[in-house]
């Protein structure tokens, strides 16, 4: 098996391949009586061996996934209501039960946590960061830190799930600095004339030749030494996982002048022009466009370095739909600031926050080559800017690349590009294997599950799918 991604995703399933395996634990009482009843009924087989659509029917949560919303509530019984009641699950070490596999991915352990600003403090409370048996809170205790206001930086998260892999013993099937360029199905018997090159030191074939499958995956990429050079690698596997994650492609607005250089769709932009003194106190407005939490970031960056703004998105402030609506204020204040100068602040009504104008309903037009940004409101006026630099901030979609056709023929809607929350990837619910591709899984973003609390039902599902095909069910 070879994952593409090592991010949480990927770590959660390499952890449930290499023989972790959870049980109900005994005299536990979880919350919810009717799930209670379920696992009370055959304790002594696992998680992963029992009927995960009977077990998460009837769960309720902030998640569309069943499995996901199982594995999160067997987990953490009560979070949702403030409780911090135990996890009802034990682990038992079963080495006999491990399937060989390969996680690939280009940076450390960890995936895109490792691109994001160290400082940048997590949405999700930091518990809900935290990846099975091995509590972020008590990591962070050894640490001698503690969460504020209950959440994490990026850079501890980083840092904790690069300490995961080790403690797990997991090492051993991540293979960092590898890109993938290609997925695709190939004749298995084209393959038996070749020998296979092959990423492991050992020299463990990955690909154990199974009469009933015609067909394999053939992985080709990558791999970057440390001296920079690349070495080329190909590997044949019966199931490929794609756990790749989101961060790779931010959205373009498709406007004329997009592609100038004052133009960017990164917030490390932004801190980069700080430090090199390009924007400042005195200099023209940063412009920053979108309505989601990176643009809050970087209101909040500037803000935080006295630097002018103008904000422009396409929603009404009162949008049930805007992520600000939708967090409760005592947990998430700064971002409840925010909120309230997109209300207060608009260049119709000068509010109290210098340094920031707020422009709701409104969308870019034109960036100019003399950085004179046009931008229209809702009833077709039209207003011109001088800015300093632009940030698009408008949330970032998968590169698929690797896959014919971008993957597009895996979405649910097979005439659109993959997108995790518009038109995730086509899977089984319960197995999170592709409708479309028999033998390739997607997990995480790529299947709809944003957040790291719900990307590891994801892997449960795919752990015990993965299982029931190599027999490494019990009976």
């Amino acid at each position: 098996i070879v994952f593409s991604g090592n991010g949480p995703s990927g770590i959660c399933l390499s952890y449930l391949l290499s023989g972790y395996t959870p049980y109900f634990k005994r005299h536990s009482l979880h919350p919810h009586p009717i799930l209670q009843r379920k696992l009370e009924e055959a304790p002594e087989v696992s998680v992963l061996d029992q009927d995960l659509e009977y077990l998460s029917e009837g769960l309720e949560g902030r998640s569309h996934s069943p499995v996901a919303l199982l594995f999160d509530t067997l987990q953490r019984p009560d979070t949702d209501f403030g409780g911090t009641a135990e996890s009802v699950l034990t682990w038992w070490h079963e080495p006999d039960r491990a399937i060989p596999h390969l996680v690939l991915g280009r940076n450390a352990p960890g995936g895109a946590w490792h691109s994001i600003e160290g400082s940048m403090v997590t949405l999700s409370k930091g518990e809900w960061m935290g990846l099975p048996d091995l509590p972020f809170k008590e990591w962070l205790k050894q640490k001698r830190r503690g969460l504020r206001n209950n959440r994490a930086t990026a850079e501890d998260i980083a840092q904790y799930y690069q300490h995961y892999v080790m403690k797990k013993g997991l090492q051993k099937n991540f293979r960092c600095g590898t890109f993938v360029t290609s997925v695709r199905k190939v004749s298995a018997e084209s393959l038996s004339n070749h020998t296979q090159k092959d990423l492991q030191e050992d020299n463990d074939s990955l690909w154990n030749s199974n009469e009933k499958s015609t067909e394999v995956f053939q992985v080709d990429g990558f791999f970057k030494t440390t001296e920079g050079n690349k070495e080329p690698f190909s590997i044949h596997a019966e199931n490929v996982v794609l756990a790749t994650g989101t961060y790779d492609n931010p959205t373009w607005l498709g406007v004329n002048g997009e592609n100038l250089s004052y133009v960017h769709h990164q917030l490390s932009a932004l801190e980069e022009a700080v430090k090199n003194n390009s924007v400042g106190i005195m200099s023209d407005p940063v412009l920053i466009v979108g309505a989601g939490l990176t643009a809050a970031d970087a209101i909040l960056f500037a803000h935080h370095c006295n630097i002018p703004v103008i904000h422009v998105f396409r929603r009404r402030v009162t949008d049930p739909g805007l992520i600000f609506n939708q967090l409760p204020k005592m947990m998430y204040p700064e971002y409840h600031k925010v909120h309230q100068m997109m209300k207060e602040q608009t260049a119709a009504c000068a509010g109290p926050y210098e340094r920031y104008i707020s422009l709701p309903e409104h969308h870019v037009l034109s960036f100019g080559k003399d950085k004179k940004c046009i931008f229209q409101d809702k009833n077709g006026c039209q207003k011109a800017y001088k800015i300093s630099m632009a940030l698009v901030l408008t949330g970032s979609n998968p590169n698929l690349s690797f896959l014919p056709n971008d993957g597009i023929d895996l979405a649910v809607d097979s005439d659109q590009p993959v997108s995790p929350k518009r038109n995730p990837i086509d899977v089984d619910p319960f197995t999170y294997e592709c409708t479309q591709e028999k033998g390739l899984y997607a997990l995480g973003p790529l299947a709809g599950d944003n957040f790291v609390r719900f990307v590891q039902g994801g892997a449960l599902a795919a752990a015990s799918s993965l299982l029931k095909k190599a027999n490494k069910n019990p009976p």
